[in-house]
């Protein structure tokens, strides 16, 4: 029997930097996987995947009935042969009928790939073709979701995030979930150890030679590459590349004093607790 591994993240935390390394990792070939070739696991929200497992188009549905059916999708992968990897950015919430929307059956744990928001804003608003404090606020609002236009069809349904902070502890503090904290800033500094750790979480290999190449092969100058020369199909229309810059801190160079002391009022508390905000709540 199989399941899904969950790869979870806020948007523009590292998830996709997180599935090329997967990728490179599984094949184990002698060259980059190609970011426009990943496997082919969609994300939790593909509205294409939903519409082939419960055999009923979407788009006819209202957002709250689409969400109702969502759990019955996941419980699916109880009946692969082979455990599966897919991204989602959906917060891990119950639904109306008080359902957990991730699968409890479907489920075998989750990689949750944490960045400082401080960092954060910045890419979310370069994503979004919003300014920072747009961004900013979006960080902050409980209610914050994608796709979330009824007047628009989307690839994917809607996917209610809430807020940086909401997110991140409705994933790590879920008392059903085994769930592995991956910090996007470790990825930088402590690469083998860190996807090294994860891959062991995730059943994968984990020897230290194979780790290194898949790391190295995911490497930001290597998608910008692939990116600047054939484009990506998972960047939106409205961000002039995905692949923006790919470093951590460089939230010093972009936010005003004014915009960090929002984001800190905002998240403080679980920007301390991983590492993000010294002991007197200043950021390290």
């Amino acid at each position: 029997m199989g399941g899904i591994y969950w790869i979870a993240s806020y948007p523009k935390s590292g998830n996709t930097w997180f599935r090329t390394f997967l990728e490179n990792l599984q094949n184990g070939g002698d060259r980059p996987a190609h970011i426009n070739e990943l496997s082919g696991n969609s994300i939790a929200s593909s509205r294409s995947w939903i519409d082939d497992v419960l055999g009923v188009e979407t788009a006819d549905l209202t957002f709250d009935e689409i969400e109702r059916l969502r759990p019955a999708v996941y419980d699916w992968a109880t009946t692969y042969d082979s455990v599966s990897y897919h991204k989602i950015h959906d917060a891990n919430r119950l639904t109306s009928q008080g359902e957990p929307l991730i699968s409890r059956r479907g489920t075998l744990g989750a990689v949750y790939i944490l960045r400082n928001p401080l960092d954060v804003a910045p890419s979310l608003a370069n994503h979004n073709g919003s300014t920072i404090d747009e961004a900013i606020t979006a960080l902050g609002n409980p209610d914050y979701a994608l796709a979330g236009s009824e007047h628009r069809w989307h690839r994917q349904v809607r996917q209610v995030l809430g807020s940086w902070s909401g997110h991140v502890a409705s994933w790590i503090d879920s008392p059903a979930l085994t769930c592995h904290v991956l910090r996007y800033e470790d990825m930088h500094t402590a690469a083998l150890e860190s996807f090294a750790a994860a891959a062991r979480f995730l059943k994968l290999p984990d020897a230290a030679e194979r780790v290194a190449q898949a790391i190295r092969f995911s490497e930001f100058s290597v998608v910008a590459q692939q990116e600047a020369e054939v484009g990506f199909r998972e960047r939106p229309s409205r961000a002039e590349r995905f692949f923006r810059q790919g470093r951590a801190g460089g939230w010093q160079a972009q936010l005003t004093p004014q915009q960090v002391d929002r984001i800190i009022a905002d998240h403080g508390p679980m920007m301390q607790r991983f590492g993000y905000l010294d002991a007197s709540g200043a950021p390290v």
